[in-house]
């Protein structure tokens, strides 16, 4: 399994996001991600399916092989409220620990040493292994990591062709932490890209394919979401070839204005 290291930690580098997942399917994909080979499961307070990501982690039967992430909602920031919400995290996934516990959003209206007091706490007292953060930007990942006394071991963002994130992603190097891309294939916007198909023939694979390899093949994880069980082996073969130096430039090319799709009322000030 490939993985990126972190301040000592391993991540997958492709995983399955689960936003907007629920129900029966919510687990039987999960499930069925893992047998295919995924190690790296990511779900969130938000999302409202952590009951059904923990039944299909359970049901494969590979639970101690496989890394679960859940993220802190904006909401639960300050500290009683941070803690008591990682608690039900973990009653709801039933697992005995959560591998990857983030902050989810920033909440400017708590400080921020309070909050990442008591992420690293949940990290010393053994309710996640490694803790990190979400939708953080330069400014916020500088200031983060003077904060924390536990290491944070990663920053989990939008990041695919189309939104430039060379600033970010060169933070997170500075930091030592791995960064974990979101929305890595622009909810299936990709698909029809001109350009990602062409280099696509070149190689025999998809559109979709090219995209998530230019990102892993730049040392950053993905975590595509799908709801069809045939797509979860699509987006799971992209070791077996490589980009050269130039499709790797010209789908860095393909960045521009307005490309961010994931922009909600309390965002940060994105760089």
């Amino acid at each position: 399994m490939h993985v990126i290291e972190a301040k000592g930690f391993k991540i997958p580098i492709i995983g399955l996001g689960t936003w907007t997942l629920h129900g029966r399917d919510c687990a039987r994909l999960t499930e069925q991600a893992i047998r295919i080979g995924y190690r790296h499961i990511d779900t969130a307070q938000m999302y409202d399916n952590e009951c059904e990501v923990g039944e299909g982690v359970r049901a494969s039967g590979k639970r101690n092989e496989v890394m679960v992430t859940t993220k802190v909602q904006p909401t639960m920031l300050a500290p009683l409220d941070l803690e008591r919400s990682v608690k039900e995290s973990l009653a709801r996934l039933r697992l005995d620990v959560i591998d990857l516990l983030l902050i989810h959003w920033p909440n400017p209206r708590v400080p921020l040493s309070e909050t990442l007091g008591a992420m690293a706490k949940m990290r010393r007292e053994g309710y996640a292994r490694a803790i990190g953060v979400s939708n953080f930007t330069v400014a916020l990942l500088d200031e983060a990591n003077k904060l924390c006394s536990e290491p944070l071991v990663c920053n989990q963002v939008e990041c695919h062709p189309y939104l430039d994130q060379d600033k970010v992603i060169a933070a997170c190097r500075r930091h030592g932490m791995a960064m974990v891309a979101y929305s890595p294939v622009a909810r299936g916007s990709v698909k029809g890209d001109k350009l990602l198909g062409r280099i696509g023939e070149v190689h025999k694979k998809t559109a979709t394919q090219v995209c998530l390899r230019w990102l892993t093949q730049q040392g950053i994880a993905v975590i595509p979401r799908t709801s069809k069980i045939e797509r979860l082996q699509e987006n799971f073969t992209i070791f077996d070839f490589r980009l050269s130096d130039t499709e790797m430039k010209k789908i860095a090319g393909l960045a521009r204005r307005g490309g961010r799709l994931v922009d909600w009322s309390y965002s940060p000030d994105w760089d």
